[in-house]
């Protein structure tokens, strides 16, 4: 993972720290099959064109994605598209984070967004990775692309 080295050395000192933790809990905690890569610029896990051929219906030159994180100007974002296409999942997440965390949720249709590092719940975010396997993410995207 060269290239998250990379994107990561060029993030504000205050950044970095985070940032790798929170690369640690995805890696440790995202079923097999999801690949790390670079995409649209911010380091990711996609589900790799061995496993998906058809790529991402937006850009089929680009593997499906499902989790990105980028240090954005005022604050760190956890991208995550099963939020976005699974009702049950966004649920669970947002009762369980109203649950466990006291800062405000502040988040848009699939993005995560958290103003200071040591706001992120990094054991929630291990636990919402580990709930969409590869198989369940296809089946999730490929019903919502497939809505009229």
């Amino acid at each position: 993972m060269h290239a998250l080295e990379s994107y990561l050395t060029q993030l504000p000192a205050d950044r970095q720290a985070a940032m790798r933790k929170l690369f640690e809990v995805l890696q440790e905690n995202l079923p097999a099959g999801f690949e790390f890569a670079m995409s649209y610029g911010m380091p990711a896990f996609v589900v790799p064109f061995t496993i998906y051929p058809k790529g991402y219906h937006v850009d089929p030159k680009q593997p499906l994605p499902f989790v990105a994180v980028a240090s954005q100007k005022a604050h760190i974002a956890i991208y995550h598209f099963g939020l976005y296409a699974d009702a049950a999942l966004l649920d669970w997440f947002t009762a369980a984070y109203a649950e466990r965390v006291k800062t405000k949720l502040n988040m848009g249709k699939s993005c995560l967004r958290f103003a200071k590092p040591e706001h992120i719940p990094f054991a929630l975010i291990g636990e919402l990775m580990a709930k969409m396997d590869v198989p369940t993410w296809i089946a999730t995207y490929e019903a919502g692309i497939a809505k009229p």
